[in-house]
């Protein structure tokens, strides 16, 4: 079986749910993130980026 792998949407890793560092929350999607640096760029502005997911 294929392990699932995941966008960090500021910094644009992908990695598997279980290597993410943190996660959020956001209009009831939950999002991975590398670090928590990431996490907290997407918290400041969303919208910035995800506008980029697609």
């Amino acid at each position: 079986m294929a392990i699932k792998k995941i966008k960090d949407v500021v910094c644009r890793k992908k990695m598997t749910a279980e290597e993410a560092k943190e996660k959020a929350e956001h209009n009831k999607i939950i999002y991975y993130f590398c670090s928590k640096r990431c996490e907290e760029k997407f918290l400041k502005a969303p919208e910035n980026y995800l506008k980029l997911v697609g």
